[in-house]
């Protein structure tokens, strides 16, 4: 693990905390599992989007869409 240093809202850590002692775990952890459901829930959100234009662009699809599927989602 990467240790990092971040500043939060006095706010954001009261509930980090609370949240903490609830499940009765370390605060950094709480913090880390935050993260990954976040960052998990971005990516997801990216590939929805990506989908949803490939579905857009054309109703039978584009020729080479297996050759260039890549490009398609990502680009």
């Amino acid at each position: 693990m990467l240790r990092t240093q971040i500043y939060l809202p006095q706010d954001l850590r009261r509930e980090i905390d609370v949240v903490a002692r609830r499940e009765k775990k370390p605060a950094a952890q709480v913090i880390r599992e935050l993260l990954v459901d976040g960052v998990y829930s971005k990516q997801q959100e990216s590939i929805g989007r990506a989908f949803s234009r490939l579905v857009n662009l054309n109703a039978r699809g584009p020729k080479d869409l297996s050759t260039r599927l890549d490009h398609y989602l990502y680009e």
